[in-house]
């Protein structure tokens, strides 16, 4: 009896952490973009890495500009 319980407890716990796994990869899991429009080539990845660079870039100058104005003369 007290093996079956173990053996309950066991299954139990090993979904809830398959669960917790399913959660979470799907959290970081790359989202997809669908091109502009369908006669547009798709980028390619070079464009892609240029175009999320220049959006990290843009977001900490704004966030360096927006830092700068709070601070006290």
């Amino acid at each position: 009896m007290r093996a079956l319980f173990s053996l309950v407890s066991l299954v139990i716990v090993v979904a809830i952490i398959m669960m917790v796994a399913k959660k979470q990869l799907q959290a970081v899991a790359p989202a997809v973009v669908p091109p502009a429009s369908p006669g547009a080539p798709a980028p390619t990845v070079p464009e892609q890495s240029r175009a999320a660079q220049q959006k990290v870039l843009q977001d900490v100058n704004r966030a360096l500009e927006q830092g700068a104005s709070r601070a006290p003369d």
